[in-house]
């Protein structure tokens, strides 16, 4: 908590990242997040002894190289505790939600406009995804990562079903930003959503592993097929039989993948017709 009037109620975070650097998220902030006297747009990754700035709070940002204290303060942080009764391997469904065609936007955007764009963005979508069950959210670029974890076999259905009910609100938070914000162009989603295993772990909450690799390629796939969305086969077989005739049988190619990839691709306009609850 910083008490300032010119620092927002929710102004910006510091989010460890998959290679363990940390990295400065702006959250569309009033007066914005500042790194050594530039704004922040895009998640920034600091370094030892960075001068941050936010609103008119100043701050110094301490992270010496690691050492076996710091990791044995770590591993007792109690935010760990959730995380050590996970199995390394977990059933996850992963979601990336990634903005189509943002650089260009981003080069005729003030850079205050779009730091409050992006980072507007970021909260919405973080907010959305923590409320429908959400595990853990990451931030990269223009893209948000969020983790749904299946501990109980007889809910994976209905969670499932809330990933959906999230990139809809995503989606029309999305619309709603573009407006408010009277961008030049609107803003336009894709997502791909893929379930299988994952190692969970950490203080970060963690998610790694080919689940989550292929979730980023299926968010890049719905270029490639014309879609918006693109869901894995195991994704597509846990939904309920009355959900499944909005999806079209795709055969993609992906990175790092022998031969096609089955992906089931939908729109947002027919994610609505859809009984999601």
């Amino acid at each position: 908590m910083l008490d300032s009037r010119s620092v927002s109620r929710l102004h910006a975070l510091i989010q460890r990242r998959d290679g363990g650097d940390l990295a400065l998220v702006d959250l569309g902030s009033r007066n914005g997040s500042f790194v050594n006297g530039a704004r922040v747009s895009f998640p920034f990754a600091l370094s030892d002894n960075d001068q941050l700035l936010f609103g008119d709070q100043q701050l110094i940002f301490r992270n010496p190289e690691r050492s076996d204290v710091v990791l044995s303060a770590a591993a007792n942080d109690l935010r760990n505790e959730p995380t050590a009764a996970l199995h390394a391997s977990s059933l996850t469904t992963i979601l990336v939600v990634d903005i189509r065609d943002f650089t260009p936007l981003a080069r005729t955007l003030p850079e205050a406009l779009l730091s409050q764009t992006i980072g507007t963005w970021f909260l919405r979508t973080g907010q959305i995804a923590q409320r429908l069950g959400s595990w853990a959210q990451k931030y990269a670029g223009d893209a948000v990562m969020a983790v749904w974890v299946h501990e109980r076999p007889g809910q994976m259905e209905a969670e499932i079903l809330g990933v959906l009910r999230a990139i809809t609100e995503i989606n029309a938070a999305t619309a709603e930003i573009s407006r408010s914000l009277a961008l030049p162009v609107p803003l336009r989603i894709g997502a791909g959503v893929n379930t299988g295993t994952a190692i969970l772990g950490g203080t970060d909450y963690t998610a790694l592993g080919d689940t989550v690799n292929i979730a980023f390629r299926l968010e890049s796939a719905t270029k490639e097929i014309g879609c918006d969305i693109a869901l894995g086969d195991r994704a597509y077989a846990e939904l309920p039989i009355l959900a499944r005739p909005g999806f079209a049988r795709r055969e993609v190619n992906l990175k790092g993948c022998e031969g096609a990839t089955i992906a089931w691709a939908t729109s947002f306009a027919a994610l609505l017709q859809m009984p999601l609850r």
